[in-house]
């Protein structure tokens, strides 16, 4: 049985529900940037090295895939709201954990319940900001599931690293802010509507049952989305991964502050290159988004290389822009193939492949941190984000694919 849209909400209900999903989402993702910074405390303070560092990424992006993996599609049965509480109470429990964290495996435990949250956020709370979306403007619901991740997770970042470098208790006080933030956000979800009908509980157990489940309409558009996704998370788990490093050994300082802008000038800018872009069709955008993010990716390489700042940050600020338009374009047209019933599964699978993108070259690369230079794994990551820009345009631009079908109206 499809899941059961709830009557129509009324317009006031409708447009609080889609804030408050949209502020929740958000907020999950920019718990999970706040340990970014401290990366360096950790590293100076506590002695877990770049390996150690990489790995923490791995696991977070491995439980944040394994989470869709298994309970992507959960909400369609147990409602939106249920499970998109779950995920902020999750997020909590690892900020709490975090808190306290002294070695590397404290470390590890909180990221994943910050990469379970984040799995269980992008699917539950992407749909009900979906479902809740106002009719116009109708690029408004693909923008925000699609920048959400690349935006939160730095501005989580930014907000860190400067309480960590100017402010009190730098390995508490950050965690202590989003924690409240997330219990906020709770009693917000639950004085919120729900946005579909639910199913009994044997068929929500039947969800956890490992699938990913594409309509064969949205086929093609969500190949596009995945190599935009390859092209564009890979180089963030990249910049997650690798931050404090760069900064203080390419770029020259252990400020905590600038690691967070290092890691925060590839994405941050995203939401402008999505509204820049909202008027052209998806594939177009796409072409356009990671033509410029992939031109911007080796001229980081350079700077890296050089071990210039002012180059690097600039292209990674302008990287960031085109990961917008080719984000936000991708995900267009992938909706625009997307019923309500799907809309669950199918952000699952988006954010599964993302997740996966940015874990995989990351696996490889805390192998080999401690026996290769950052200037080698730099090119290395660069060279994947060009081959996969370049699938991706060639996809796009194919014949067969139809990506500039009007947006399904939220439902």
């Amino acid at each position: 049985m499809p899941a059961e849209p709830l009557p129509e909400l009324r317009r006031p209900s409708r447009r609080v529900a889609f804030v408050v999903g949209s502020a929740t989402l958000i907020l999950t993702f920019v718990a999970s940037g706040t340990p970014i910074p401290l990366y360096s405390t950790y590293r100076l303070e506590d002695g877990i090295s770049n390996s150690g560092l990489a790995l923490t990424t791995v696991v977070y992006f491995t439980m944040t895939a394994l989470s869709l993996l298994l309970l992507g599609r959960l909400s369609n049965h147990l409602g939106r709201r249920p499970v998109g509480i779950a995920a902020l109470l999750c997020s909590i429990a690892g900020g709490l954990v975090l808190m306290h964290v002294a070695a590397l495996p404290m470390l590890v435990v909180g990221r994943a319940l910050q990469g379970i949250a984040c799995g269980v956020a992008s699917s539950a709370l992407g749909s009900y900001v979906i479902d809740t979306a106002p009719e116009a403007p109708r690029w408004l619901a693909a923008l925000i599931t699609s920048i959400v991740p690349p935006l939160a997770v730095p501005l989580g970042a930014l907000l860190s690293g400067a309480i960590v470098e100017y402010g009190p208790a730098p390995r508490v006080l950050t965690y202590t802010i989003v924690v409240c933030a997330l219990a906020v956000g709770v009693a917000l979800l639950l004085a919120c509507p729900e946005s579909v009908g639910r199913r009994d509980t044997s068929a929500a157990r039947r969800t956890l049952r490992p699938q990913v489940r594409v309509p064969p309409g949205a086929r093609r558009p969500l190949l596009v989305v995945g190599m935009v996704a390859v092209a564009t998370w890979s180089l963030g788990g990249f910049f997650q991964a690798f931050a404090p490093g760069l900064t203080a050994d390419r770029l020259g300082t252990e400020n905590t502050f600038v690691v967070a802008l290092v890691f925060a000038s590839l994405s941050v800018l995203s939401p402008v290159g999505g509204v820049l872009t909202g008027r052209l069709r998806p594939a177009p955008s796409v072409c356009l988004g990671l033509g410029v993010f992939a031109t911007c990716a080796v001229i980081v390489a350079i700077a890296v290389r050089s071990g210039t700042i002012v180059p690097f940050l600039v292209a990674s600020f302008v990287a960031g822009v085109g990961q917008g338009i080719a984000a936000t374009g991708g995900m267009r047209g992938l909706l625009a193939r997307t019923s309500a019933d799907d809309r669950a599964g199918v952000l699952a699978s988006v954010f599964l492949i993302s997740y996966c993108a940015a874990a995989v070259p990351g696996l490889i690369t805390s192998r080999l941190a401690g026996h290769v230079s950052l200037v080698h794994i730099t090119f290395g990551y660069t060279v994947l984000v060009v081959v996969a820009s370049a699938l991706a345009m060639l996809a796009g631009r194919a014949p067969t694919i139809r990506i500039e079908a009007p947006v399904v109206e939220p439902g």
